[in-house]
């Protein structure tokens, strides 16, 4: 139950930023891993469609199954190594905020924090996303959907919020599952999708300060 002011008890908000902080740094690990799978597939295509020959020594067929979604073409080569490391420094950032929440004590305003800042690392990924497939429609709506997902976990964090503001807080958990669903629907992720473990690496001051805690 909320006080008059609109603020959400202490344990209900640790529990509310935790599960957008995770779902967050889920998204990122996804978009990430749905990176580098595809951009593994995409060259080995691009690298026998210039002799016209897979390495079997036959005829290269049509493109694999899953590359970009909806109507884009995917980046390959250079600019591809490029998205994919940005994804994965985004993956780990959004990694980190997680671990930092997680190894603390309930802080509303350092857990909103932590929530926003693996929202921002998200939209990374998904923006990652959007080069990766070359502007397909349902890339784009994804993109856009993390975008309003990390504005909105900024503002719960907020000045205005400080992570204690129920309608604030209630708007970024809306925003979060928006873009869970629409990440699914650019087939970035699927519901339940077990992922590789991201790497937190260290967490250095420069880090902590980058986070804001």
């Amino acid at each position: 139950m909320s006080d008059p002011n609109g603020n959400e008890p202490e344990q209900t908000l640790r529990t509310s930023h935790a599960a957008r902080t995770r779902s967050a740094a889920s998204r990122a690990a996804a978009i990430c891993h749905y990176i580098e799978q595809h951009g593994s597939a995409e060259e080995h295509e691009a690298g026998t469609a210039e002799d016209g020959t897979a390495e079997d020594g036959t005829a290269a067929s049509g493109p694999a199954e899953g590359g970009a979604a909806a109507g884009g073409t995917a980046e390959v080569g250079p600019a591809a190594k490029e998205i994919a490391w940005k994804a994965a420094h985004a993956a780990r950032v959004a990694a980190q905020a997680f671990a930092v929440l997680s190894e603390s004590a309930p802080a509303p305003a350092a857990d909103s924090r932590c929530a926003r800042n693996a929202a921002a690392s998200a939209a990374q990924a998904a923006q990652m996303g959007q080069l990766h497939d070359g502007g397909g429609e349902l890339s784009v709506a994804a993109c856009r959907a993390a975008v309003h997902a990390s504005r909105a976990a900024a503002e719960a964090a907020g000045a205005q919020g400080l992570g204690v503001n129920e309608t604030l807080n209630a708007s970024a958990d809306a925003a979060e599952a928006a873009a869970v669903a629409a990440a699914e629907e650019a087939g970035w992720m699927r519901p339940g999708q077990e992922l590789p473990q991201v790497s937190t690496g260290l967490r250095s001051p420069e880090i902590m300060s980058m986070l804001h805690l």
